[in-house]
């Protein structure tokens, strides 16, 4: 028996466009759904009602995909989600890809089965190719981005100002003193590290202090190569007397080294760094963050997501939400004198 996806063959069309035309939806041209109608009667193509059924079916359930827990941004965001999925009556099911894109893709694919009514997802760390994206949306299930977003793709997205506040944390670095500032950076795919650093860039280029590459330290996954690499840094003759870290766990390891190179923080290093930690006004001493509103960006994320379920407010569709973060000034960057 025919199927849908050798009738959208037959037209070389996407199954998507098919589907749509068979339903008289408002978004296909009436000459596309006349040529479909006309090519699934030559072919016999009959609508499978049972399968009609299910698509129709709500299971009253979401997946949120992320990279790890590990990280207190996504610890934050998905209670923000939760709490917008409670109000709606709606599950939350969690799917990690541990940061790897095979992982991500064979996740897209079991969603795909309609076990799940909208998808809302942080890409991982190599993420370079979106095709299994866009099959979600072939497959009509909402998909919402956020945070680490695919920036190529018409899709909803939710992010934090990246850029701005990469800009704002390195000009805080050097009104509080700093000549020569090294920017820890990780993930050199994620368009979200690339704005931070581009942000950084430009801080210098304003104030007059040429940009020097030796400054970025590309760090991995890797916690001992990550060690090693920031400690050569610090080692050197012409050491960085400024650390700014694109995500919480360099700047931890930050500490660790200087306390282990007997470097005192804030006067031989200061250090700030993009950080949802709790615990960054216990460190000693307290850590200098800018601070991304997670919850917000899971609670914007999932109203959209339910919009886009509801098939309400579809100029969702190709919008993007950015929220503002936070700098909040500690001991680490301040001056010997302001150090309370």
């Amino acid at each position: 028996m025919m199927n849908l996806k050798q009738l959208a063959k037959a037209l070389n069309l996407s199954i998507s466009t098919v589907s749509k035309a068979l339903r008289d939806s408002h978004e296909i041209s009436v000459a596309t759904k006349k040529a479909v109608v006309d090519k699934a009667k030559e072919l016999n193509y009959q609508v499978n009602p049972f399968a009609s059924s299910l698509r129709n079916h709500k299971s009253k359930t979401i997946a949120v995909v992320i990279p790890d827990v590990a990280n207190n941004f996504f610890a934050l965001a998905i209670n923000g989600i939760e709490s917008i999925a409670q109000e709606k009556g709606y599950h939350v099911l969690i799917y990690l890809t541990h940061e790897n894109l095979q992982k991500e893709i064979s996740i897209t694919k079991l969603l795909q089965n309609g076990r799940v009514d909208g998808v809302m997802m942080s890409l991982a760390s190599n993420t370079t190719d979106s095709n299994h994206l866009l099959e979600l949306t072939e497959k009509e299930i909402p998909l919402v981005l956020f945070d680490r977003v695919a920036e190529n793709l018409n899709l909803p997205k939710v992010t934090t100002d990246d850029y701005d506040s990469g800009f704002t944390g390195t000009e805080h670095l050097i009104e509080n003193g700093c000549k020569r500032i090294a920017f820890l950076s990780i993930f050199h795919n994620l368009s979200i590290i690339n704005k931070r650093m581009n942000g950084y860039k430009d801080a210098l280029e304003k104030n007059g202090m040429p940009f020097d590459n030796s400054m970025i330290i590309q760090c991995n996954n890797d916690n001992e190569y990550n060690h090693s690499l920031i400690r050569t840094s610090l080692a050197h003759k012409k050491r960085p007397d400024g650390l700014f870290a694109s995500i919480e766990k360099l700047a931890i390891s930050s500490y660790a080294i200087c306390n282990e190179m007997q470097l005192k923080i804030p006067d031989d290093v200061k250090i700030i760094s993009f950080s949802n930690l709790p615990m960054a006004s216990l460190l000693n001493p307290s850590m200098t963050i800018i601070t991304q509103p997670a919850f917000e960006i899971g609670r914007e994320a999932a109203s959209i997501l339910f919009n886009l379920i509801a098939k309400k407010d579809m100029k969702f569709i190709r919008e993007k939400t950015v929220l503002k973060s936070i700098l909040i000034p500690r001991n680490s960057t301040m001056k010997k004198k302001e150090i309370k």
